[in-house]
């Protein structure tokens, strides 16, 4: 157990009621949200919720150990420990946090506050989590870009007193081949991290051995499906998703509830490391009570002279040589129903496209099935929406993982196209074992509208030179409803027939207050309304033609009429009205 942690680590086991006590306690006058009854311990009821996961499901680090120990009852001092290096013991210093790791979790959190607001992530909690799985990265034990010093590796995943998880990344991130192991200081299997990795300090990979990446893949595993830890329930499911253990979800509260009575910044390597496990079974499974030795009987003296000579006893005659016991046979494991998984195969998905901002018409179905083609039931099918695009799947997450039914089938939630127009992939997955996957091309089409009408009927006119009175509105529907976001160009043209701008008549005015003719880049809102920049007229008199199309193909036609101004009569000179007098006729000479 030499690689798994740093060292062997001997087991102070915690049950259950230990550790809700200790949560009653901490959180006596700072968490109104825990329950807690008259005698300090955590209510029944609460104890007795119905979870989200399964305990079939390994969860975020395959249900791998976990250090037991739990903070002191007493309130964490803001006071920096002085001492360089990490350290074992409890106290108030168990409250510090080294500086790389803390700032880790608090950056995370940030990010979570402005993605998923309603997750409502507090950084405590994955300091609590970043605690019981790793001792806060060995004690902080990072670079300065939070990098581990040397790769936190939980044990071997075979099965022995764990989850049975075959290898599933070829050794790539736990270096080992046959089987996973979880793997970074928030102990990650590489199943999970396949799907909830991410970047967390900006430098272009995901890597589970640095704790910005870890801490914020945690944050996003917690803020699935839609969970609001601000929730008593949502938070239990959420911790018990990362690890299926009562015992778990019970450290990790307290050692929330600890940090959120205060904690203070250390310097990295300095922190205290925990000093327990769960599976180090050595130790009892409850905390022992010492027992008192009974006392030796001390043997009586005999009486002198009242004893009789001992009869020599008969020899013994020599016994048969006992035959050599066969050695028992290591039973075969039963296979799991992810062992007899051969292959996945599409289960009938249909065309998969959607335009943006739509929800896909059809959804992704997955069928698991064994060497034989028989269906597999109750194994784990994870979807993963891959490549440049912002479709996810219901609740905005861009995986999902579903349990197959009795015909092997598993039906991945709806998907709902983003903004971004094209193809990406959704990726289905086996879960616990390398099988070849299964990739469903979807496609993302621009918004269309396939109607436009004017929302007023008022006739466009202008005089030469002058400027339109109204602004052109129209409104684009598809199929009835309002068409938002829907791309649109507006062109001016010198009648009905023509098809391209003229370079006379009515115009729009561009940044710069110059003439233009083409308006591109134009979108509807949110109602399908589009409002048309202001019209001015040239010189130019005579009927023109407005034509607005949208992408889908709705076009509509509007007319414009430029009128000349009004003049008044000018005045000649040498008669009365002004008006010029006939030219005098000259008479022949006589």
């Amino acid at each position: 157990m030499a690689a798994q942690f740093g060292r062997r680590l001997r087991k102070g086991a915690v049950t259950t009621a230990v550790a809700a006590a200790a949560v009653a306690a901490l959180s006596a006058s700072q968490a109104p949200d825990v329950t807690a009854d008259t005698q300090e311990r955590q209510s029944a009821a609460d104890a007795q919720s119905a979870p989200d996961p399964t305990a079939a499901d390994p969860g975020a680090t395959g249900n791998s150990p976990y250090y037991t120990d739990l903070p002191p009852l007493n309130s964490p001092a803001p006071v920096p420990s002085a001492t360089v290096g990490p350290t074992t013991g409890t106290g108030t210093s168990q409250a510090g946090i080294p500086a790389t790791v803390l700032d880790a979790y608090q950056k995370a959190a940030a990010e979570l506050a402005a993605s998923k607001p309603g997750c409502n992530l507090p950084w405590q909690l994955l300091a609590a989590i970043g605690q019981v799985e790793s001792g806060q990265a060995r004690g902080g034990r990072v670079t300065a870009d939070g990098t581990t010093v040397s790769p936190i590796l939980g044990p071997v995943l075979n099965g022995a007193g764990f989850a049975h998880i075959k290898d599933t990344d070829h050794g790539a991130y736990d270096g080992d081949t046959t089987y996973d192991r979880a793997i970074g200081p928030m102990q990650f299997i590489p199943s999970t991290w396949a799907w909830a990795g991410r970047d967390g300090n900006g430098d272009g990979k995901a890597d589970p051995n640095n704790v910005y990446d870890a801490a914020l893949a945690a944050g996003h595993y917690l803020c699935r499906n839609g969970w609001d830890l601000s929730v008593e329930a949502d938070l239990k499911k959420a911790i018990l998703s990362y690890n299926y253990s009562q015992d778990y979800l019970h450290t990790v509260r307290s050692w929330m509830e600890f940090y959120r009575r205060g904690t203070h910044e250390i310097p990295d390597g300095s922190g205290s490391l925990p000093g327990n496990r769960s599976d180090d079974h050595d130790t009892p499974m409850s905390p022992s009570v010492p027992v008192t030795p009974s006392p030796t009987p001390t043997p009586k003296p005999s009486t002198p002279g009242t004893g009789k000579p001992s009869t020599p006893g008969t020899p013994s005659k020599p016994g048969t040589p006992s035959t050599p016991s066969k050695p028992t046979p290591t039973p075969t494991p039963t296979p799991t129903p992810t062992d007899t998984v051969a292959h996945l195969e599409d289960a009938g998905t249909a065309t998969l496209s959607a335009r943006a901002g739509d929800t896909f018409a059809d959804r992704i179905s997955t069928r698991a099935e064994t060497s034989a083609g028989k269906p597999v039931a109750k194994v784990r099918i994870r979807f993963t929406i891959v490549g440049d695009t912002d479709a996810t799947f219901a609740g905005g997450e861009s995986h999902a993982t579903v349990v197959t039914d009795a015909k092997g089938v598993a039906l991945a939630p709806a998907l709902r196209a983003g903004e971004k127009t094209g193809d990406f992939t959704v990726r289905a997955l086996l879960v616990g074992r390398a099988v070849t996957a299964v990739d469903y091309r979807a496609t993302v089409t621009a918004r269309t509208a396939d109607a436009l009408t004017r929302t007023g009927d008022t006739a466009l006119t202008c005089t030469a030179g002058g400027q339109f009175a109204d602004r052109v509105e129209l409104k684009a529907t598809y199929k009835g409803a309002a068409a938002g976001k829907v791309a649109a160009t507006a062109t001016l043209l010198a009648s009905a027939d023509a098809t391209t701008a003229d370079d006379k008549g009515p115009y729009f005015k561009d940044a710069s207050g110059k003439p233009v003719r083409t308006l591109t880049g134009l979108e509807t809102d949110a109602d399908g309304v589009l409002k048309l920049p202001e019209l001015y007229a040239d010189d130019t008199t005579g009927t023109f033609v407005l034509r607005v199309t949208t992408t889908g193909g709705a076009t509509l036609t509007v007319e414009l009429t430029v009128t000349a101004p009004a003049s008044s009569t000018p005045t000649p000179s040498g008669s009365p009205n002004g008006s010029q007098s006939p030219a005098a006729s000259v008479s022949p000479s006589a």
